[in-house]
């Protein structure tokens, strides 16, 4: 079968097409022959060394696909369904073919294309928890989206538009801020024009927002705690300015008595259940047209290379997938 392969590390020229034997699925485990195959940063981390991994390696945790095979002590899977994953414990994901552990794969539901099947995997499942469980989006509720043109920001507006929120996000430059408007967002603010936390404060009659979803870090979380109303929830998802420093505890008391959480994605799909629940509501919006998940760069499988070069140079607006 044709992979792309890692022998060494470096810049995008190292991924390269390779041919492999098709693995077996061992016991517990699916053989998927892949339509589609996500791209994420993590895998441009291991291709560059800045996550050590032992080489030779086959990059990729997200997919959508066919299954060929199923392993033994396996139960809910048959040979001929199509099935996702997310965030598979196994690389191997710029294949033809992977084998992942059952309990990371949810089956897709037809009437999503294979693209859109996988550009909801991690990013989708990821606001989906976010909008339910790191802090529970309500009828009525005001929350601040940062980053609400990016994968799980432009998602996450559309969830929390879907649960009844009134959705404030940011986003740099007039590109990005009509994305994020066309998401749904209620109010955008251009945080390369002006400063968000005053206008927060102006939108909300000084009172706050009640959540506060910031991958952001560094250059924002300080006004985001500022912007909560007494006992918000400050969830950080992710630091793309850098990482936010230690906290004194003082700090979120002086705030309103805040709440300060760090979610990751595994501490909210501990086990298949609730990773299946979390993708049936994904798949539900999807298919009633209240979210719309934005692949916005396709490449064929020989050129993932590529397919690095523009997620480095941000040349991707929304998901980029490898199409098996």
């Amino acid at each position: 079968m044709k992979v792309i392969r890692v022998d060494r590390i470096g810049g995008p020229e190292v991924l390269q097409p390779a041919e492999s034997d098709t693995p077996k699925a061992a016991a517990g485990e699916l053989l998927i022959r892949q339509t589609a195959a996500g791209i994420n940063y993590i895998d441009v981390y291991l291709r560059t060394g800045a996550y050590p991994h032992a080489l030779p390696f086959v990059p990729g945790r997200e997919g959508v696909g066919i299954v060929e095979a199923v392993g033994a002590d396996v139960a809910g899977f048959t040979t001929g369904m199509r099935v996702g994953y997310p965030e598979s414990p196994n690389l191997g994901g710029y294949a033809e073919c992977v084998t992942v552990p059952a309990r990371f794969c949810v089956e897709v539901p037809t009437g999503i294309e294979d693209a859109v099947a996988c550009g909801a995997m991690l990013q989708a499942l990821t606001a989906q928890y976010l909008a339910t469980d790191s802090y529970h989006i309500a009828p009525g509720d005001r929350v601040l989206v940062h980053a609400a043109a990016g994968g799980v920001g432009r998602i996450l507006v559309q969830l929390a538009k879907r649960r009844g929120a009134t959705v404030i996000a940011t986003a740099g430059g007039p590109e990005k801020t009509a994305l994020a408007k066309s998401a749904g967002a209620d109010h955008v603010i251009d945080y390369r024009a002006v400063d968000f936390e005053p206008e927060v404060k102006a939108i909300t009659g000084g009172a706050g927002v009640d959540a506060v979803y910031d991958a952001v870090g560094k250059d924002t979380w300080e006004r985001s705690l500022r912007s909560l109303r007494i006992r918000g929830s400050f969830v950080l998802y992710g630091a793309s300015s850098g990482k936010v420093p230690p906290i004194d505890p003082q700090t979120l008391s002086a705030a309103g008595s805040v709440f300060f959480s760090r979610p990751t994605f595994g501490h909210f799909a501990r086990t298949h259940a609730e990773l299946a629940e979390r993708a049936t509501e994904v798949f539900e919006a999807i298919l009633d047209g209240s979210l719309q998940i934005r692949v916005s760069n396709t490449y064929p499988l020989a050129e993932a290379a590529q397919a690095h070069r523009d997620l480095e140079a941000r040349k991707t607006s929304g998901k980029a997938i490898l199409l098996v």
